[in-house]
């Protein structure tokens, strides 16, 4: 690492810990997901169980792509799977002939 990446590093941990210093610290309760105790209700019901409703919090978290971040990685996936499919093809029709010329003659 170079002396200026160095210092650039230790102004950023030096930002980091006066963030920290200046925010408030909270208390950190228990998670969502947390084991229940014995005899503590965890909530849900019959139309809402509290597993479906733990998936729908983590699905709340999930960090989505977006329309052209998803148009754009579909294309990739499209254009790679045919080159590979032109590319296998291609090996097989090799493959074929050079068994046809050496082998079946």
């Amino acid at each position: 690492m170079g002396r200026e990446a160095r210092r650039a590093q230790e102004r950023a941990d030096r930002r980091q810990k006066q963030r920290e210093a200046a925010s408030p610290r909270r208390a950190v309760g228990p998670s969502i997901s947390a084991p229940a105790a014995p005899g503590e209700d965890r909530g849900g019901s019959l139309l809402k169980p509290r597993w479906a409703m733990d998936i729908i919090s983590e699905l709340r978290k999930v960090t989505w792509p977006t329309r052209r971040e998803t148009t754009n990685l579909t294309g990739v996936v499209i254009i790679v799977s045919l080159a590979l499919g032109v590319l296998l093809g291609g090996a097989d029709l090799l493959f074929g002939w050079l068994v046809e010329q050496t082998l079946l003659r």
